[in-house]
């Protein structure tokens, strides 16, 4: 019984490991506009990491309810650039969050 639990626990520690993996989705950014793109989330928190070829990728890491901020980059193999702002969730359409900063927004359905 005990080697069954401890296989188990490891197999679940396992599981806890595995990257996430990407979906695809529909993406929005000011910037863009609207392009296919992969999503990825972060946490359990509901952060989320969106990306396509040829266009930056966005990290939007959720502080609170919310609200959260936001990091870019630019070109691959490059580092994040924390973007402006708190990024506020939006009432009409939650998959969208838009800086108080510079209006920018950011969507993932």
């Amino acid at each position: 019984m005990n080697a069954a639990r401890a296989t188990f626990a490891l197999l679940l520690a396992m599981l806890m490991v595995v990257p996430a993996v990407a979906k695809e989705a529909r993406c929005f950014t000011s910037d863009d506009g609207e392009y296919s793109c992969d999503f990825q989330r972060l946490d359990e928190a509901g952060s989320f990491r969106i990306s396509a070829a040829g266009k930056p990728t966005f990290e939007l890491w959720i502080e609170a309810d919310g609200q959260g901020f936001v990091s870019a980059i630019y070109e691959e193999g490059g580092r994040g650039v924390a973007l402006p702002g708190t990024y506020f969730r939006a009432k009409k359409d939650r998959a969208c969050w838009k800086s108080d900063a510079t209006e920018t927004e950011i969507c993932a359905w």
